[in-house]
C-alpha cells in the first residue's frame, strides 16, 4: 500500500477542516490546491478574490508565476469531484450539533446574478441580474440555503443557462427554467437527509404554478410570496387580488385589531417590533383558512398595507382550527407562518458575506466545472467561519430571529430587483470584528482569526499539478 505524502498544513485551525476533505483528493497538489484557495477565500478582502490574489501575485504579470498556474490547474483541470466535496461539506454540517439541521429550520430558495463580460464563460449572456437590479451581461445561479434562527448555510447550486445558449433554445433537451432547477435542490436537499419545516421563496417562485404544483406533488411544506397584484378571474363584484383580499379583512386600531392578530418579531439587535397577520379569502385562486392553500397577509400596518413591510404569503401548511392537515403536515398558527418566511432574509445576508467576502463572482475562468468548482470551494470556506466562530462561542444563545431592513419584507417584482443585495451592511457587522476589517458575520470572525495566522506564515513555494 502507498503511503500518502504529508501535506504541508494550512494556517490555524484551517488545517482541521480542510483535512477532512483529504480523503476526495487523491494527490498531494490537489490536497495543496485546497488549502490554497480556502485561505486566499478567507484572507481580508483588500482585492477581488482572482486566481492571482489567492496566490499572493501580482496581478498582471504574476498570471505566469507557478502558485497562480498550479491553482489555475487546481481549479479547471485536475481531476477531483466538487460534487463530492460538496456532499463532504454537508456531511459535516449535519454531524456537528451546532449546524445540524432540524424540522423547525426552512429551505430557503433564490436565484442571484453577477456581471460578467464576452460570451465565452459558460452559462453568461444578457439577462436580468439581481446584483445590479437591472438587465445586463453576467451569470445567474438558483441556490438552496438552510436557515433556522441561529445558523444558516448554503445546501446546493446550479447556474443557470439561458435558451439563447442551447442549440435549440427554450425546446433544447437541456434547458430548465429557474423553478424547475430549485425543483431539483430541493430533491437533492431532501435527499442528502437535510429536514426543515417549509420551504421558502420570493414570489418569483410563488407566482410559478409549476413551482408550486411540483411541491405540492411531492408532499413539500411550503411559505412562498405572491405580488400583491396578482391577479386572479373572478366576477366584477368580488376580490381578484390578494391586496384587495387583506383590504377586506377588519381593522379599525390596535386596541380594535378586527381580523388581525399582533405578531412580536425580536431582531438580533435587541429591539422587538410588532407587526400584523391575518389569514385572508381569494375564492376566485381558491385561497382562504379553510382550503387546501392558505393566503396570509403580514404587515406593519392593516391600515396602509405599506410595500415595502407587508408580505402576501401562499401556504399548504394547515390552518390550526382544520379538524385534518393534509399531507402530514403540522397545522402552522399566523406567527408560525410569519417565523417561517421571516427566516428567508438570511439568504440575503449570505450573499452579502460569499460575494462582499469571499469571492463568489471574483472566478476568472470559463468552463462549466470549473466555474461549480469554485462555488463548491465558496461554500466551503462559507461553511468554515460557521466552524470557527462557534469553536469560540459554543453557548451562544439562539437570537429570535435574523435583522432585516425593512426593504427585505418587499417581494420582487414590486421593487427594482435584488435590492435587498445592495442594503448597506450596517447591523450585519460582527461585532468582534477587527476595527477597519468591514467583515460581515461571521466571516469577520474567521477572516480576522486567520489574517493575523496567514501573515505570520511561510511563503509556500508553488506545487506541482496534478
Amino acid at each position: 500500500m502507498t503511503k500518502r505524502q504529508p501535506c504541508p498544513p494550512a494556517p490555524g485551525p484551517l488545517e482541521a477542516y480542510a483535512a477532512q476533505f483529504d480523503p476526495l483528493l487523491g494527490s498531494l497538489a490537489q490536497r495543496r490546491g485546497l488549502r490554497a484557495y480556502l485561505q486566499g477565500l478567507l484572507l481580508p478582502r483588500d482585492r477581488n478574490k482572482t486566481l492571482t490574489c489567492l496566490a499572493g501575485a501580482e496581478p498582471v504579470v504574476g498570471a505566469q508565476h507557478g502558485a497562480v498556474q498550479g491553482l489555475q490547474f487546481f481549479l479547471s483541470e485536475s481531476p477531483w469531484d466538487h460534487e463530492a466535496v460538496n456532499q463532504r461539506r454537508l456531511e459535516l454540517l449535519l454531524g456537528d450539533p451546532a449546524t445540524a439541521p432540524h424540522d423547525q429550520g426552512v429551505l430557503v430558495i433564490d436565484d442571484t446574478g453577477d456581471r460578467k463580460d464576452g460570451r465565452h464563460t459558460a452559462h453568461v449572456a444578457r439577462q436580468y441580474l439581481g446584483s445590479v437590479g437591472k438587465t445586463d451581461n453576467g451569470i445567474v445561479a438558483v441556490s438552496s440555503l438552510w436557515a433556522s434562527e441561529r445558523v444558516y448555510w448554503p445546501v446546493h447550486v446550479a447556474p443557470y443557462t439561458p435558451a439563447c445558449r442551447l442549440p435549440k433554445g427554450k425546446r433544447d433537451p437541456g434547458f430548465r427554467t429557474k423553478p424547475q432547477l430549485a425543483v431539483g435542490l430541493i430533491d437533492a436537499a431532501r435527499a442528502a437527509g437535510i429536514g426543515f419545516r417549509a420551504v421558502v421563496a420570493d414570489c418569483f417562485y410563488g407566482d410559478n404554478e409549476g413551482f408550486t404544483q411540483a411541491l405540492g406533488a411531492a408532499k413539500v411544506a411550503y411559505v412562498l410570496a405572491v405580488k400583491p397584484r396578482k391577479g386572479t378571474w373572478a366576477p366584477a363584484d368580488a376580490v381578484h387580488t390578494p391586496q384587495e383580499a387583506a383590504r377586506q379583512l377588519a381593522w379599525t386600531s390596535p386596541n380594535q385589531p378586527g381580523d388581525w392578530t399582533p405578531i412580536q418579531r425580536r431582531f438580533r439587535d435587541g429591539h422587538t417590533q410588532t407587526w400584523w397577520a391575518a389569514d385572508a379569502s381569494l375564492p376566485a385562486a381558491g385561497w382562504g383558512p379553510g382550503r387546501r392553500l392558505r393566503l396570509v397577509v403580514a404587515t406593519t400596518d392593516p391600515a396602509r398595507l405599506p410595500k415595502l413591510s407587508t408580505w402576501y404569503l401562499v401556504t399548504n401548511l394547515a390552518h390550526p382550527t382544520r379538524r385534518r392537515a393534509r399531507a402530514g403536515f403540522a397545522p402552522a398558527d399566523l406567527a408560525e407562518v410569519v417565523r417561517l418566511y421571516g427566516l428567508r432574509v438570511w439568504v440575503e445576508q449570505g450573499y452579502k458575506q460569499v460575494k462582499g467576502e469571499l469571492g463568489w463572482a471574483d472566478f476568472q475562468v470559463r468552463a462549466d466545472r470549473a466555474i461549480r468548482r469554485h462555488w463548491t470551494l465558496v461554500c466551503c470556506a462559507f461553511c468554515f467561519c460557521w466552524r470557527a466562530w462557534f469553536a469560540e462561542h459554543p453557548a451562544q444563545p439562539a437570537p429570535a430571529e435574523p435583522q432585516a431592513a425593512a426593504p427585505t419584507g418587499a417581494a420582487r417584482g414590486e421593487t427594482t430587483g435584488h435590492q435587498d443585495e445592495h442594503v448597506p451592511r450596517h447591523g450585519a457587522v460582527a461585532g468582534d470584528a477587527a476595527p477597519g476589517a468591514r467583515l460581515a458575520w461571521p466571516v469577520g470572525r474567521a477572516g480576522a482569526l486567520l489574517a493575523g495566522v496567514v501573515d505570520q506564515a511561510p511563503t509556500s513555494p508553488a506545487w506541482d499539478a496534478a
